[in-house]
C-alpha cells in the first residue's frame, strides 16, 4: 500500500485513485493504452476528449467494469484509496455515476421519487426494497438540496433530459459519495436545461464532493473544475492546471482543427473551426 501523503487540502491519506501503466484490452481493441494518473479526494477533474477517445472507458475501469491487462513485472498499480482489491457494492458507494447508459435505463414508469430511493439498493426501480425513514429522510433533503421537489413525483419517462438528470445526480448523492462521476453530462440538453444542471454541479462541487467529468465539450467545464487531462486514443498527453491546459495549441492537437480558446468569468469555449 502506498504511504499515505498529505494533499493540498491538509489530509493526509492516500489518493482517490492511483493508476499506473493501465491498459485495457477487449476483443482486438485496446480500450486504454498505459494510462498514469493520480487523483486525490476533493479533486475536480475533467477528461476532455473527443468521442471515441477512451473517456467511458477510464470511468468504467475506475468502477470495475473493467480490469486491466497484467503481465509479469509490467509495473501496474491499479489503487483506490490505497486498496487493490474492493468489493463492487462499496466501490458503488465511493463513487457516485452518472451516465447515458444509466439515464436510458430509466426511461420508464419510475418517479423521480424513486429513481434516488433506488441508490441505496443500487437498483433500476425499488421491487421489494425495504425504504427505511432515514432513507425516506436522506432522499428528501438531496431533493431540497437539488431543487427538484416541483418534480419528484413525476415519472421519469415524462421528463425532460434535463430533469432526469438531476434525479441521477441525486441517486448517486445517497451514500455521501467522494466524488461524482460524470459521463459525457450535458449531451441532449436544450440551454435552458444546461444553465440548471450547471447550477447544481456546481453546488456538489462547493459542497466538498469530488468531480470527476469525461467530456468531448469544452464548455461542460465548470469554474471549479481546475485539473484538466486531455486524452485521445487511449491514452493521456497532457494533464495539467486547467488555464495551461486549455490552450489553442492543447485543444487544435486533441480535435486535429485550428481552434481559439477563449475564457470567460471561469468557462472556456472554443471558437473558429
Amino acid at each position: 500500500m502506498k504511504t499515505p501523503t498529505t494533499t493540498e487540502y491538509g489530509h493526509a491519506e492516500p489518493p482517490l485513485l492511483e493508476f499506473a501503466n493501465i491498459t485495457v484490452i477487449k476483443g482486438e481493441k485496446r480500450l486504454l493504452d498505459r494510462l498514469f494518473v493520480t487523483i486525490h479526494e476533493k479533486e475536480h477533474v475533467a477528461i476532455l476528449g473527443p468521442n471515441g477517445s477512451g473517456k467511458s472507458s477510464f470511468i468504467r475501469t475506475i468502477n470495475r467494469e473493467f480490469y486491466p491487462v497484467h503481465a509479469a513485472d509490467d509495473g501496474v498499480t491499479f489503487r483506490i484509496r490505497g486498496h487493490d482489491v474492493w468489493d463492487v457494492f462499496d466501490l458503488r458507494s465511493l463513487f457516485g455515476i452518472v451516465s447515458p447508459d444509466l439515464q436510458y435505463t430509466y426511461t420508464r414508469n419510475v418517479t423521480g421519487r424513486e429513481v434516488i430511493l433506488s441508490g441505496f439498493f443500487s437498483s433500476i426501480g425499488l421491487f421489494n426494497h425495504q425504504i427505511t425513514p432515514l432513507m425516506e429522510e436522506k432522499a428528501e433533503r438531496i431533493i431540497q438540496f437539488l431543487e427538484i421537489g416541483h418534480l419528484k413525483s413525476r415519472r421519469m419517462d415524462s421528463m425532460s433530459s434535463g430533469e432526469a438528470r438531476r434525479f441521477l445526480i441525486g441517486r448517486a448523492l445517497v451514500h455521501d459519495p467522494k466524488a461524482l462521476i460524470l459521463d459525457e453530462p450535458t449531451n441532449s440538453l436544450d440551454l435552458h436545461a444546461l444553465h440548471t444542471f450547471r447550477n447544481s454541479l456546481r453546488t456538489i462541487a462547493r459542497s466538498g464532493v469530488g468531480i470527476i467529468m469525461a467530456t468531448h465539450n469544452l464548455h461542460d467545464i465548470i469554474p471549479e473544475i481546475s485539473r484538466v487531462i486531455l486524452m485521445k486514443n487511449g491514452r493521456f498527453f497532457v494533464d495539467g492546471q486547467k488555464e495551461e491546459v486549455l490552450t489553442d495549441s492543447h485543444i487544435g492537437k486533441l480535435f486535429n482543427v485550428p481552434v481559439k480558446v477563449k475564457e470567460e468569468d471561469g468557462w472556456y469555449y472554443a471558437t473558429g473551426y
